[in-house]
Parts: structure tokens; sequence; C-alpha cells
């Protein structure tokens, strides 16, 4: 297993994606021990330490296919205290994104990017559909 750092500079692919957690979050926690044991080489990196900026941002939120909403880490205390259950509404996509790139704190974790894919949050039967079908590309190949 690979924990290579993150700021080298690393395209995720779908055999060597990128995990972007926080090392306090339980879910990441889990997230990672299901990367482990299922055997998937990944860099990781701190969303703290190397907070996401807008452009990556813009380019999750259009891969992804999410509204921006789900982007943000709405359990967090970043968030309670900003308000932003009521500010967010009011915010365009664009407001959104500056705002999350501004605090890693803010953004929903952990996110795993394989270059075509974006999983955000940590729900064990969609990392495992994306992991079947990872697999099932990669011997179509």
């Amino acid at each position: 297993m690979t924990a290579s750092s993150a700021k080298q500079p690393t395209t995720p692919t779908a055999e060597h994606p990128l995990f972007i957690c926080y090392s306090r979050c339980s879910t990441c926690a889990k997230a990672r021990t299901w990367l482990r044991d299922h055997n998937v080489d990944f860099t990781e990196r701190d969303i703290k330490e190397d907070r996401p900026t807008q452009e990556e941002l813009t380019a999750w939120l259009d891969m992804s296919g999410l509204p921006v909403r789900r982007f943000f880490n709405t359990s967090g205390q970043a968030y309670r205290s900003q308000g932003l259950s009521k500010r967010l509404p009011q915010m365009d996509t664009e407001q959104a994104l500056q705002l999350l790139s501004t605090d890693g704190m803010l953004v929903k974790r952990p996110i795993l990017l394989d270059g075509r894919h974006v999983l955000v949050g940590f729900r064990q039967q969609q990392w495992e559909d994306w992991l079947a079908n990872t697999n099932e590309n990669s011997h179509n190949s």
C-alpha cells in the first residue's frame, strides 16, 4: 500500500485513486480501512492541511453530477458556526465553491477521486459499486 504525499503531482486513476480525508474523522478512518481491506492502492491527502482549491472543487462538482450542497460538511462546527444552513440556499454555485475552498473543514469527507468519478462521503455500497466497476473496466481494457 502506498501512502504517497499528496504534494507530489499525482493524477488520480482507477488503479491509484486520491483519498481526501481528515485524520481525526472516524468516517474517514472507516473508509481508509475499507480501501486497505480491498487492496486499493491510493494516495492520501489531508483536507485540513492541503485544502481543495476552487478549481479542484469545480472540476469535482462537474465530474460528480451532485448538487454543490452535497460537498458541504453539514455536521461540522465550521458549517454551524457560520450559519451556512441559512446562507447556503442564497449562494450561487460559484460563491459556494469559493467558500468551500477557504476551509477544508467545510468540505464533506472523505472524497475519493479516480480521474473519472468522485465519491463524496463514505457510503459502503457506493464504494463497493465503484470498485466493482473499476475492476470490471480494468479487465475489459
